[in-house]
């Protein structure tokens, strides 16, 4: 008699049919972009502000040095408290761990920001990360509240327990930037052409279609827009999304992962979580070729078939 194929990998067919449970930092991500989302443009410019569009660089990276350095001096004036008598080394224990709380709220809020937009693996050890902060600033801000209370002693232990949680907190942070490159400009190293090189017909690049074009293995993002043609990075600098993949909205581009939003003219970020602009080129063309080379951004008009010489894109200065 014959038998029907084990399509199951051996699991039992009941149980096969019972849903899966979403990771709970997959579930915790959807729930932070509902509340930006939630917020239409006023919650898009929250977003760039706490991700340091505004600014260049992720503003988290910048936030994170006022608790470590606040709490490491909070450290040492312990230490100098216990070997003297002067009372001004516990105040200034004291304010400092004050200060790196205030700190640490901003870090995390801005960290939050940045980690809904990480993918796996890189999200659940930014959760993990978040969570061993989290847990510090609990142990840092009951330190404080037990030294009010005049138990010194145990104000310490607890801080010097909140400082351990934090340094291996810390260390996973620098593992998600150096292993996982969160934060890093994902276009850095990315080569372009010093002199014009053609990389496309004009007459294969369609009227507001974002369209990829490469030279030596590197691709570039061409978009015509009437009678100019820009030309971009196409590898996002977030997250290394597929520019040409993207919406057109005015004369900027949308990445279809994350949502950055860059200006086609110049590459400067207009709506993140993206914080680094896209390296634009120059553009010409000539007989017929779209041209491009580094580093100016380039708007080119297509060269009329009777033109002596050719179209040379607008060079920014």
């Amino acid at each position: 008699m014959a038998t029907t194929p084990d399509i199951t990998g051996g699991v039992d067919c009941e149980e096969s049919r019972i849903p899966q449970l979403k990771p709970i930092e997959e579930s915790l991500q959807k729930l932070v972009h509902k509340a930006f989302a939630s917020g239409g443009e006023r919650g898009q410019a929250v977003k760039n502000f706490l991700n340091g569009t505004w600014i260049g660089e992720p503003l988290h990276v910048i936030l994170t040095d006022i608790p470590i350095g606040a709490w490491t001096v909070a450290l040492v004036c312990d230490g100098l408290d216990l070997m003297s008598s002067k009372r001004e080394f516990a105040v200034a224990a004291d304010a400092s761990i004050g200060i790196g709380l205030a700190g640490a709220v901003g870090a995390a809020v801005t960290g939050v920001t940045d980690w809904q937009d990480a993918d796996a693996p890189a999200r659940r050890l930014g959760m993990i990360h978040g969570l061993l902060n989290v847990s510090a600033t609990a142990l840092f801000a009951t330190s404080l509240i037990l030294r009010k209370r005049k138990s010194r002693t145990s104000g310490r232990v607890l801080a010097g327990l909140g400082y351990g949680l934090m340094t291996y907190a810390a260390h996973l942070g620098g593992k998600m930037v150096y292993d996982y490159r969160v934060g890093v400009d994902r276009t850095d190293g990315e080569t372009f052409p010093p002199d014009f090189v053609p990389v496309m017909s004009e007459a294969d690049l369609a009227e507001a279609k974002p369209t990829r074009a490469e030279h030596d293995g590197v691709p570039i993002l061409l978009v015509r827009r009437g009678d100019r043609i820009f030309a971009l990075a196409e590898t996002c600098s977030h997250f290394s999304g597929p520019l040409s993949e993207g919406k057109l909205v005015g004369d900027s581009i949308v990445c279809p992962w994350h949502k950055s939003r860059f200006a086609l003219e110049d590459g400067r970020v207009l709506d993140g979580p993206a914080v680094h602009p896209q390296p634009c080129l120059q553009v010409r063309v000539q007989n017929g070729q779209i041209e491009v080379r580094k580093p100016l951004c380039g708007i080119a008009k297509p060269t009329p078939p009777a033109a002596a010489e050719p179209a040379v894109a607008s060079q920014l200065a």
